[in-house]
């Protein structure tokens, strides 16, 4: 399945991050925890240069809880601050203005050193589509700065939001980069629903989601929609049977099964899933085929 999407205001975004991360001091990389290799933009490491960096592992809530910890160990042994983190809860707030200040101690130790007291950490958040970039931002805030959805493309430009005297945060657009090479990775993206979901074949993307369950989560298929078939087009049907899934004249809906089983995929009901896992022995992600 190959898939494609980059919008034209995607150019327009990227260009503007390359402008304003001239005067960033941090750069804080958001990635989907299901998918924290496909949903890391690649353009992202060609514009931050010597940046500070700190990769938050999002939505960690809805990933299988020992893969997260992988992941946070591999991104570790790279040398970046990582953060395991559920945008909505304060708590993890905490954690991360607690881990921005960390990441910036040595930029702390070198504005001390030429008289500058007190001045703000310009920390950018980065992040391809619907990774929970305003999320983050309204949680943090304490208000609506930006605006949310759950779809890919809401934030349409870059907004600043003061946290505090000592943190000022810039939000961003959530931006692709213009080809995948490995089309799994466009997969893996569009099951998290980071690609619009109007430029995806809605049964195609679910029966490919569910091989992916046939080749490492049986058992939930069976368990959840009491399917043991090895088939993933059986599958689907088991899950139009289970979901009550009619069309006129008592024909199965398949797109409106294919639509119920991505959406519960996305939204935890199906357990937590993580997509892909990082491989510590060989330093290089393991990307499970999708």
């Amino acid at each position: 399945m190959n898939i494609q999407w980059y919008p034209g205001h995607m150019t327009k975004a990227k260009r503007a991050m390359s402008e304003d991360i001239k005067i960033i001091d941090l750069i804080i990389e958001m990635t989907d925890a299901r998918a924290p290799m496909a949903s890391r933009n690649p353009d992202i490491d060609k514009l931050a240069g010597n940046k500070a960096r700190l990769i938050i592992l999002n939505k960690a809530d809805t990933a299988d809880e020992s893969v997260n910890r992988q992941w946070l160990k591999y991104f570790n042994s790279l040398g970046y601050e990582c953060l395991l983190m559920d945008s909505r809860q304060k708590t993890d707030i905490k954690k991360l203005l607690s881990l921005i200040e960390k990441a910036c101690s040595a930029k702390r130790e070198r504005d001390k050193k030429r008289g500058i007291i007190n001045r703000p950490i310009r920390a950018m958040v980065t992040g391809i589509p619907n990774v929970g970039k305003s999320t983050l931002i309204n949680s943090i805030s304490g208000k609506a700065s930006a605006k949310t959805g759950n779809k890919p493309g809401v934030t349409k430009g870059n907004q600043w939001i003061r946290l505090n005297k000592n943190v000022e945060l810039l939000d961003t657009p959530g931006i692709l980069w213009p080809k995948f090479e490995d089309e799994h990775v466009g997969e893996m993206l569009a099951f998290i629903g980071s690609i619009n979901d109007m430029v995806v074949d809605t049964r195609e993307l679910a029966t490919e989601l569910i091989a992916w369950f046939l080749e490492n989560k049986p058992e939930t298929l069976e368990e959840v929609f009491e399917s043991r078939s090895g088939n993933k087009f059986d599958v689907l049907t088991d899950i139009a049977k289970k979901r009550n899934c009619l069309a006129k004249g008592d024909e199965y809906d398949y797109d409106k099964a294919a639509l119920i089983f991505i959406n519960e995929f996305r939204s935890g009901k199906l357990g937590k899933i993580s997509l892909e896992k990082p491989d510590i022995t060989e330093g290089e992600p393991d990307n499970e085929k999708a």
